[in-house]
C-alpha cells in the first residue's frame, strides 16, 4: 500500500520539522518527505489540511492487563484504545499474572500483540522473579525474548543487597533498570499524599520523604554500580531536585512523570473519588506546577499515561479500598496538548515528550521519528477539534479515569501502524 498524506502540519521532533508538507509511505515505511520518491504513484491520498501529522506515540507505561487480569482488559480492548489514542508503542510494565519474569511468557505477549497487528510491544521485564525482591531474573535471556527494560513496576525492593546485586548485572550487560522511587516503610498503609487533604479527609498518608528516600537509594546505588537508571512516575518538588542533582554527579539518570500528575493534586481527590487513587499519589499544587515546570525545562524527559484500567466493582468503594489506577491511553495526547496550551510550550516540543524523547528511552531506533526510511507509525490529530471525555467514548475496557466529563483539545483523525491506517473516521 501506497499512501501519500497531503497538506499537512508535519512535525517531527527528532528532526526539528515543523512545516505544510506531504509524507509519502511504501511498503511500511517512510520513503518521503515533502517530495515524492521517484516514481511513487499513491494507492490511497489522505487530506490531513487543517491536521497535524506526528511520530505515532510512544507510551512508556501501558498496562494492557494480560496475563492474568482479563477481566479488567484484554490485548484487544486495550490495542483498540491505543489506536484510537494515536499511540503505536507501548512499554508494558511486568506486574502481569504471572509476571514477566519467564521468557517463555515475554514471547507469548510480543506473539498476541503481534498478531493483532495493531500498536508494538515493548515489555519491560521483571527485575526479581515474581517481583518479590529476592532473586534476580534472567535478565539476559529475557532480553533476547524482546525486554527494553528491567523494573519491579510498583513493588520495591526491601533488601538494598538484593538491588544493589541487580544493578551490578544491568549494568554489566547495558541493561536499563526503572524504578519507581519509594520507601516501602514510609509509603505501607497509605493511601493519599501526606498532607492536609489526607488528614481532614481521614485517609492514611505517603508522605513526600518515601518518594526522596527510595530515589536517593537507587541514585546511590546506580552510582556506584554504574547501571543506566530511569526514574519512572515522579510525584514530587523534592524528587525533581534530586534528579537535578544527580546529573551533575554524572549518573546516568532519566525519569517521566504520569499525565495525571501534570494536571491534577491532592485537591482533586474532593470527596472520596476513587479515580484519583493513584499510585504514586497526588501530591500538593506546588509539586505539581514543579513537574509541569520541569517537563518544559527539559528537566523531565518524558510522558507516559500510566494507563491502569480497572474494573468497576473495583473502584466503586470507599477511596481507601479502592484499586489504585486510571486509565489513560487515549488521553495521552490531549492531556499533552492541554499542558502545552496551559504553559505555552511550543507543539514540536511538547510531542518530544511522547514521541522522540520517550522512543530513546525504550531505546527504539524504529519508532518516535519521521526520517526517511524509518517505520511508518503515524499519528494524524486535530489540534483544534475539542472532545468530552466520557465513558461511552472511552475504547479501553477500563473506564476510570479522573478526567470524566472534561472537555480536552485534540482529536485523533487517523493512526496508521507500518503504513497501515488502523484507526480513521468512521
Amino acid at each position: 500500500m501506497r499512501i501519500r498524506i497531503a497538506n499537512g502540519r508535519l512535525i517531527d521532533p527528532a528532526n526539528q520539522l515543523d512545516a505544510t508538507s506531504d509524507l509519502y509511505i511504501a511498503d511500511g515505511l517512510i520513503t518521503g518527505v515533502g517530495k515524492a520518491p521517484e516514481g511513487f504513484a499513491a494507492d490511497r491520498t489522505i487530506d490531513a489540511a487543517g491536521l497535524v501529522v506526528c511520530p505515532g506515540l510512544v507510551d512508556l507505561a501501558a498496562r494492557l492487563r494480560e496475563p492474568g487480569f482479563e477481566y479488567r482488559a484484554t490485548l484487544e480492548s486495550e490495542m483498540e484504545a491505543a489506536m484510537a489514542g494515536g499511540v503505536t508503542s507501548l512499554a508494558i510494565p511486568p506486574d502481569t499474572d504471572p509476571v514477566l519474569d519467564e521468557p517463555g511468557l515475554v514471547e507469548m505477549l510480543c506473539y498476541r500483540a503481534k498478531k493483532l497487528n495493531r500498536a508494538h510491544v515493548y515489555p519491560v521485564g521483571a527485575l526479581t522473579i515474581g517481583l518479590k525482591g529476592e532473586r534476580l531474573s534472567e535478565m539476559a535471556e529475557l532480553v533476547e525474548a524482546g525486554c527494553v527494560a528491567f523494573s519491579q513496576a510498583n513493588t520495591p525492593i526491601i533488601d538494598n543487597i538484593v538491588l544493589m546485586r541487580a544493578m551490578q548485572y544491568a549494568a554489566t550487560f547495558g541493561f536499563r533498570v526503572w524504578m519507581q522511587p519509594v520507601a516501602p516503610f514510609l509509603a505501607r498503609g497509605g493511601v493519599a499524599h501526606d498532607g492536609e487533604v489526607a488528614a481532614r479527609l481521614g485517609l492514611a498518608g505517603i508522605p513526600t520523604a518515601a518518594e526522596t528516600i527510595g530515589l536517593y537509594t537507587h541514585i546511590e546505588l546506580a552510582r556506584i554500580t554504574g547501571a543506566k537508571l530511569h526514574v519512572t512516575r515522579l510525584s514530587s518538588a523534592e524528587g525533581l531536585k534530586m534528579i537535578k542533582w544527580a546529573r551533575k554527579e554524572g549518573v546516568d539518570i532519566t525519569c517521566d512523570v504520569s499525565i495525571n500528575h501534570l494536571h491534577l493534586s491532592e485537591m482533586d481527590i474532593g470527596y472520596f473519588n476513587p479515580n484519583c487513587h493513584l499510585v504514586p499519589p497526588l501530591r500538593t499544587q506546588r509539586d505539581r506546577e514543579a513537574l509541569r515546570q520541569g517537563l518544559v525545562d527539559g528537566e523531565i524527559n518524558a510522558l507516559c499515561s500510566n494507563h491502569t484500567p480497572v474494573d468497576d466493582d473495583a473502584k466503586q468503594c470507599p477511596f481507601a479500598e479502592a484499586e489504585p489506577g486510571a486509565t489513560g491511553l487515549e488521553l495521552l495526547l490531549p492531556l499533552t496538548l492541554k499542558w502545552a496550551q496551559e504553559t505555552r510550550t511550543p507543539l514540536v516540543k511538547a510531542l518530544a515528550c511522547v514521541t522522540s524523547d520517550s522512543a530513546r528511552i525504550i531505546g527504539s531506533q524504529k519508532g518516535g521519528h519521521l526520517s526517511v526510511n524509518a517505520r511508518a507509525d503515524v499519528c494524524i490529530f486535530d489540534p483544534e477539534a475539542y472532545v468530552t471525555v466520557s465513558r461511552a467514548r472511552l475504547r479501553s475496557q477500563g473506564k476510570n479515569t479522573p478526567f470524566l466529563g472534561l472537555e480536552l483539545p485534540g482529536e485523533v483523525r487517523y493512526t496508521l501502524v507500518e503504513g497501515q491506517v488502523m484507526f480513521a473516521p468512521t
